[in-house]
């Protein structure tokens, strides 16, 4: 099968969807998933969303963002998305996303690293609202088409130009999507490693084609550690406990109920002292508790963990919950700059796939949703405004068909995965 569009986006998580609704409606827009539309992490997202507070936030949220990314984050992508941050949170009320407000107001959490509460919110399941309302758009623009269950499986490359993908669908079949402007928004790498918050098909799919062309790069070794997620030997997709939950109130406490961390730390700082602690005790997690918080809060912010750790067996609103560090996300991938382009023409990066330098060496809480948003946004205004330049450019002929049968091999993604486990190293067994 051999299908045209004027944009390709692979991903159907938050970047991917926010970029094909700034794209403009002239363009057919085609989007492939790998999984259900509905899974991605960001559909996962608890916390919420960074916005800065006013100018006088500016200052603080910059410092809190370099000081979290240990001064590695690249100066002008963290300005732009402070400064981009107000505007994206207008975009998504536009879109119906229902955020935590008193008296008409947005109102505000604190999470780890940050001086002051900036974090809007939906109860503590953020990423579903979100990505709730942006596939309900997504499905009103008659412009944009959705194929599920697509596996991304390579880049079609003319010219050392990219000029669409080659994705294998569940019945084996490959099929062919050329396409002038190319977005991968795939998500990160969490599928790879033993104990993860990300879902098992995320797999850093996207940055292994990438390494496979040639394509730049980079810290594909920065990978960050949730400091809290539920304690389940038996599962290997940890439900994540969120930062928000610490940002309100909870305490990180030992075996014997002591408190031994700051737990507004950063989160590198914060898993560190929880490893720390564990070595020490001899013991194979901690506990968070947030009884103290109270019903009202527990209930009302966060209901999601409530029920989730009921299920498992603990009443949070009389006992501490379990936890201990795993996979959560990837500050380094496919390298781009400030409008999410890659270092091949016509292929664009947004999301946890991208390396925009804004994380730095860690990534400082809630700042991933916005990260994607902003930089999905402006990859979606570049491609629009460059879009009528490539359809001039179009060459008449047709493309060269690559060699189907590589692609049908069942050792490809094994390939693929052991090309982004060899980049990630030590990495991948940190805990």
């Amino acid at each position: 099968m051999n299908s045209k569009a004027d944009i390709v986006i692979v991903g159907s998580g938050v970047a991917g969807l926010f970029c094909a609704l700034n794209l403009p409606e002239r363009c057919r827009v085609v989007i492939l998933t790998k999984d259900r539309l509905e899974r991605s992490d960001s559909y996962l997202a608890q916390g919420g969303i960074c916005v800065a507070q006013g100018e006088s936030d500016y200052e603080s949220f910059y410092e809190d963002t370099m000081r979290a990314g240990h001064y590695q984050n690249d100066p002008a992508a963290v300005s732009l998305m402070i400064e981009s941050s107000r505007s994206v949170i207008e975009d998504l009320v536009s879109f119906g996303t229902d955020f935590a407000r008193q008296g008409g107001n947005l109102l505000c959490t604190r999470e780890g690293g940050h001086s002051r509460p900036r974090i809007v919110y939906h109860q503590d399941i953020t990423g579903r609202e979100v990505m709730t309302r942006l596939i309900a758009r997504v499905k009103e623009r008659s412009n944009i088409e959705i194929h599920e269950y697509e596996t991304m499986v390579d880049l079609l490359v003319e010219q050392a130009e990219c000029r669409g993908v080659i994705s294998r669908g569940t019945d084996g079949r490959l099929r062919l999507w050329q396409a002038d402007s190319t977005v991968l928004a795939c998500g990160g790498v969490g599928g790879l490693f033993e104990f993860s918050t990300n879902y098992r098909h995320i797999t850093g799919d996207a940055i292994a084609i990438a390494l496979e062309h040639g394509i730049a790069t980079e810290r594909v070794d920065a990978v960050q550690m949730h400091p809290t997620t539920f304690y389940d030997p038996s599962s290997s997709r940890c439900l994540l406990i969120s930062e928000s939950v610490r940002g309100e109130g909870a305490h990180l406490l030992n075996e014997r109920g002591e408190r031994f961390t700051d737990e507004l730390a950063p989160r590198d700082v914060v898993t560190a002292a929880i490893r720390a602690e564990m070595e020490r005790t001899g013991t194979d997690h901690v506990y968070l508790a947030m009884q103290h918080l109270g019903e009202e809060v527990i209930r009302s912010h966060f209901p999601n963990i409530y029920e989730s750790c009921r299920q498992r067996g603990i009443d949070v609103l009389t006992q501490p919950i379990p936890v201990v560090p795993a996979q959560h996300y990837l500050m380094g991938g496919i390298k781009v700059d400030l409008d999410s382009q890659t270092s091949m023409a016509r292929l664009y990066a947004i999301g946890e796939t991208s390396c925009n330098g804004v994380h730095g060496a860690n990534r400082l809480a809630s700042n991933s949703l916005l990260e994607s948003l902003v930089f999905a946004r402006r990859a979606a205004r570049r491609i629009g405004a460059s879009h009528r330049t490539q359809i001039e450019k179009r060459g008449s002929g047709s493309l060269a068909l690559p060699d189907f049968e590589k692609y049908q091999e069942d050792s490809l993604m094994e390939r693929y995965h052991r090309t982004v486990r060899e980049k990630m190293g030590e990495q991948l067994h940190a805990i």
